[in-house]
Order: C-alpha cells, then structure tokens, then sequence
C-alpha cells in the first residue's frame, strides 16, 4: 500500500477554483504516472487528468483548457489546480498512482460547485 492523502476539496460558486493536492508517503519518481479520477454520484468513475513520471500530462476532454495537472517531486506531491468550475464538476475526486502492476488509491476529496 502507498498511502494517498488528498486535501483541497471543498463548496465553491460556478466559475470558482480550487486546487486539491496529494500528499504521497512515497517517491511519486517511482511511480509510472500519477493522475486524478472523480466519481459523481450515480455515475461511473473517470479519470480526469493524469502525468507521467516525465511530465507529460492528459486530461478528460470535460476538463481540458479548466484543469492542470503538476507534480513536485520534491515534496512527492501531485496538484490539481481547477478553474472555471461547473456544478457538473462536483464528485468526489481521488489521487492515483499508478505503477507496473498496480494503482493505488487515495481516501477521495469532496468537490461541490453551486450554480
């Protein structure tokens, strides 16, 4: 197991931002990519953004141009900075890290956007 702790999360208006972390208890160099999926209630999980270990970042094209994705190794921490937040946004949104035979989840942050 490598333990995920996501923060961040929280109630912000349409059009707000916030930016989760995830704090890794690992060298997030060790993993092969480090990304973030979100669940909203009754739909099925989707991965949102994701890194690889060299940098190269992808996101959902429901997000793409909103959300970035970044990485400081250093601190082994992975960032999702989100902007122009829709309600559609609203999930519960997970760290994962993702390694050669396994992904390892995070606890999930809670995300609400109000209209």
């Amino acid at each position: 197991q490598v333990p995920l702790v996501e923060s961040g999360g929280g109630l912000v208006q349409a059009g707000g931002s916030l930016r989760l972390s995830c704090a890794a208890s690992a060298s997030i160099s060790s993993f092969n990519a480090m990304g973030w999926y979100r669940q909203a209630p009754g739909k099925q999980r989707e991965l949102v953004a994701k890194v690889t270990s060299g940098g190269s970042a992808n996101y959902a094209d429901s997000v793409r141009g909103r959300f970035t994705i970044s990485r400081d190794n250093a601190k082994n921490t992975v960032y999702l900075q989100m902007n122009g937040l829709k309600p559609e946004d609203t999930a519960v949104y997970y760290c994962v890290a993702f390694r050669v035979g396994g992904i390892y989840w995070g606890q999930g942050t809670q995300v609400t956007v109000s209209s």
